[in-house]
């Protein structure tokens, strides 16, 4: 499965501050900015490095140190050194804290960046009371429609989203570009992650044309900004290539998913976690045309791309080992798909929670491969345990359970159990029906 949208959202650098007098920490700053504009990412880590140490000069709480640090930690975001970019933002936030009012706005960038940090590692029980904390910095201080508002209620709807709670991502993404559309020029790069995020709400709901026509926006916008080659550019063109895969435009996605992936691997290295989520989508898109062979060979990278960089528990993680054995499934060798399975089950729990939505598909997973591989109780067991967790709820979605209750009816016909099969696939007709007749 692909994931659904590149969710676009900010890690924020502070801009160069005039201090008096031209000094080293200027010069520093100033080079590694321009260097970092321009993708030379290692030049900019050198110069921010000159920059920290001479900043250090002034003071362990000085504004200069806690805005360097900030900035390089940035820049390791975007190079996937997240556990370096971890201790630079806690650095800068302890600056802040420690200032007097005047960096209150500071403080709120440094939580900001940490919970975004987070949010990339799949860490959302401690990014969301950081995303919080800066959202009510913000709207204390810049009122509830300023610019930094909004990308910080984009950042907090994108969170949410990627834990599927979708009631509460929506209103908070909405809001943010309607923040973003009042404040912003039509053609200012921050508008476009809104936009993105926005589509991607759209698509959910099945209102394609609705969806592509943002995304062609925030395409369009971000070309104009940083040019044909920049990593957000990339980004843009994977969103859209996804929307056309959707649609069975296959040919029209795969050249822009060819051209994302050239964007990211120049530019940002070819074992970085977004090369991996354009190999999961290109592979995605091959499985759909029955190329499997080219598919698991995309799968497979990606899968040790994101193990290397984002460490073995990570939610993407979870998602490369369900895309590699659905694959396999196709290719009919289900050799230790129920492994892969179970890897990727034991994941989300520990990401989600064990009742969770990601679970309960995890689980459902894990029984048509055990089903898949005639492992019938096992298989039974694991769809039971999902309706236990799904009766909990108080709404189960019902499409979910629809899914569970036809893939029992499956396993009961294949075991010769005809009853308890015409019972499971009668419940899973009454809630489908159901659901027609309430659209």
């Amino acid at each position: 499965m692909r994931k659904l949208i590149l969710w676009s959202f900010y890690i924020i650098a502070l801009p160069w501050m005039a201090f008096g007098q031209t000094s080293q920490w200027n010069n520093a700053f100033n080079a590694a900015e321009r260097a970092f504009d321009q993708h030379q990412y290692r030049q900019a880590e050198a110069q921010y490095a000159l920059a920290e140490k001479a900043a250090e000069s002034f003071g362990p709480f000085n504004h200069r140190l806690g805005t360097t640090l900030n900035n390089l930690g940035e820049l390791y975001v975007r190079a996937a050194r997240y556990a370096e970019a971890e201790l630079l933002f806690k650095r800068a936030l302890a600056i802040w804290e420690k200032g007097d009012g005047s960096t209150a706005l500071d403080q709120a960038t440094a939580l900001n960046n940490l919970a975004a940090l987070y949010q990339y590692q799949s860490r959302y029980r401690e990014a969301e009371p950081l995303y919080r904390q800066c959202l009510s910095l913000r709207e204390k201080i810049q009122g509830p429609e300023h610019p930094d508002v909004g990308k910080t209620l984009n950042n907090l709807g994108a969170l949410y989203w990627e834990q599927g709670k979708i009631a509460e991502a929506e209103p908070l993404i909405q809001r943010a570009l309607f923040i973003q559309e009042k404040t912003s020029r039509p053609d200012d790069p921050a508008l476009a992650a809104s936009l993105s995020n926005l589509a991607a709400l759209y698509v959910r709901q099945g209102k394609y044309p609705e969806g592509e026509s943002l995304l062609k926006r925030a395409l369009s916008i971000r070309q104009a900004a940083f040019g044909p080659a920049h990593p957000d550019v990339g980004n843009s063109l994977d969103n859209l290539a996804f929307l056309y895969s959707l649609e069975g435009r296959y040919s029209e996605a795969e050249p822009m998913y060819l051209r994302s992936l050239s964007i990211r691997e120049k530019s940002l290295g070819p074992d970085h976690p977004d090369v991996a989520s354009g190999l999961s989508n290109l592979a995605e898109l091959y499985r759909s045309e029955k190329k499997y062979a080219e598919a698991e060979s995309l799968y497979e990278r990606a899968l040790a791309i994101r193990e290397k960089a984002l460490g073995p528990d990570h939610a993407d993680v979870a998602q490369s080992l369900d895309n590699l054995a659905g694959v396999l499934v196709m290719k009919s060798n289900q050799i230790n798909v129920d492994n892969l399975y179970l890897r990727a089950l034991a994941i989300r729990k520990k990401v989600f929670g064990p009742e969770s939505c990601q679970v309960v598909a995890s689980l459902n997973d894990l029984g048509v491969a055990y089903a898949g591989e005639a492992q019938f109780p096992e298989a039974e067991q694991v769809f039971s345990d999902v309706l236990t967790i799904l009766a909990k709820q108080p709404k189960p979605n019902a499409a979910t359970l629809a899914i569970v209750y036809a893939n029992m009816s499956s396993l009961y016909q294949r075991e010769g159990k005809q009853r308890k099969a015409r019972e499971m696939a009668q419940k899973a007709k009454t809630i489908r029906d159901l659901e027609k007749s309430s659209t």
